[in-house]
């Protein structure tokens, strides 16, 4: 049942986030992991990808709180060339501004695909070492220096930010129990975690009323007129 709901809001994200009018986009990526951790892989597993760390790559529309596009893959250069040229399909004609955080794969991809269309910046953050026993495992680390660093274009430097999708990404978590730290809820196939992020996130797009938007995303981005329900979800298009 998951895979059939996977596969028809993949559909759905193709068909309807197309096109898609933006100003300031933010992209981020979240960890998890499918079957065991990476550090727990026996040497036979050592190159086997479908088991082991699985990042998804988000992007958002910083007014809508649209998801332009998701990617699931390594935190590598594949990845994250796979996650721009989607979201460069998403979008409408157009120049916008896109902030990131420092991951290094990002700037030869933006810049080949997206290039000539962007105001494109960094945002560096550096993090401190939580010295109290336990604290490490259960909180974050505490940011003790943010940078902003300029790479294409002319951004404007009161929107280099990655706040909102970094917050769209604790919603992810708190509502996805796969992502849910410290459980034993992780997914242990590669599909079925991908059936389930295209399901959360048709979902978010098109079911959830955002709280400060009082709409959908997807009718703030004017890409449908009416909250959908769960139905509109698993029905064919």
């Amino acid at each position: 049942m998951l895979k059939l709901a996977g596969e028809n809001c993949e559909r759905i994200m193709g068909q309807k986030v197309r096109n898609v009018k933006v100003a300031d986009v933010q992209a981020d990526e979240i960890w998890g992991f499918v079957q065991k951790k990476e550090a727990h892989k026996r040497p036979a597993e050592a190159h086997d990808n479908s088991i082991g760390d699985a990042y998804t790559f988000v992007a958002i529309e910083r007014d809508s709180k649209l998801v332009l596009n998701f990617a699931l893959g390594r935190r590598d250069t594949a990845t994250t060339q796979e996650f721009i040229e989607g979201l460069r399909d998403a979008i409408a004609p157009g120049t916008f501004q896109i902030s990131t955080d420092g991951f290094g794969p990002y700037v030869p991809a933006i810049d080949d695909t997206l290039g000539h269309r962007v105001d494109y910046a960094q945002i560096i953050k550096a993090y401190g070492n939580n010295d109290v026993e336990g604290q490490r495992r259960y909180s974050p680390p505490e940011v003790i220096d943010i940078q902003r660093k300029v790479i294409i274009g002319n951004p404007d430097q009161a929107k280099i930010c990655t706040s909102h999708v970094e917050r769209s990404n604790l919603t992810m978590r708190m509502h996805m129990r796969r992502l849910t730290r410290l459980t034993n809820a992780f997914s242990k196939k590669w599909e079925n975690l991908w059936a389930m992020l295209c399901l959360y996130f048709c979902w978010y797009n098109f079911v959830r009323i955002h709280q400060t938007l009082r709409v959908t995303p997807a009718m703030a981005a004017g890409i449908a007129d009416t909250v959908w329900d769960l139905e509109n979800l698993i029905s064919p298009l």
